[in-house]
């Protein structure tokens, strides 16, 4: 498998050699789908509480008689039926929301999104990309020169220009490796990779 490399004017300078098996694998739309919901679901944290019936503070004595009022029965008004009441299957912190997924599926699913890019022409590769200074200005007009807008940048290890620089840029994303996650690789237009980025995750995930 054969990836475009570009140079600082986005023009292809020439080709980078990378395995089949993460970059020349075909889309499975099932499987990408299973790998990003289980990405957001475990990214869930359960922080959200509800009171029952037990919890809500109301009177636990019957409202009215049982028999002659011409209402309807009832026993208390904590009753998830009343206005104030507690839910029916209230939401606990103790909830659980992760989803389990085998290595091999992550490892094929993050290899079908990124040959999909490969195929759309979203994906590029550069041999190096750092900023001399951390000026967020300079990072903007090298990514313009480029004919990148909205990027996520993918190296081997972000050094601190470029991270500073990258901050105020509401459509660039700087991560390493092993931060890149399947939504971010699907939101964004265009992905940049450094030549050793394209090694390294071969490495962790062909």
């Amino acid at each position: 498998m054969e990836l475009k490399l570009i140079n600082d004017n986005g023009q292809s300078a020439a080709s980078v050699s990378a395995s089949d098996t993460l970059f020349g694998r075909e889309y499975n739309e099932a499987l990408v789908h299973q790998v990003v919901t289980a990405y957001l679901a475990n990214a869930r944290s359960a922080n959200r509480a509800q009171k029952g019936r037990s919890d809500v503070a109301k009177s636990t004595r019957k409202p009215w008689r049982q028999k002659g009022t011409g209402r309807a029965r009832a026993g208390m008004a904590s009753s998830p039926l009343w206005r104030g009441g507690g839910k029916i299957f209230p939401n606990s912190p103790e909830e659980n929301f992760s989803h389990k997924l085998n290595r091999k599926m992550y490892r094929a699913g993050i290899g079908a999104i990124l040959s999909q890019l490969v195929r759309e022409d979203r994906l590029s590769v550069v041999e190096n990309f750092t900023v001399d200074t951390p000026k967020t200005k300079v990072l903007a007009q090298k990514l313009k020169d480029m004919g990148m807008g909205e990027v996520m940048i993918i190296t081997d290890s972000v050094d601190e220009n470029l991270y500073l620089s990258s901050r105020n840029l509401p459509h660039v994303m700087v991560v390493e490796v092993g931060h890149a996650d399947p939504v971010s690789l699907l939101r964004f237009t265009n992905v940049l990779m450094t030549r050793s980025a394209v090694t390294e995750i071969e490495e962790m995930l062909a």
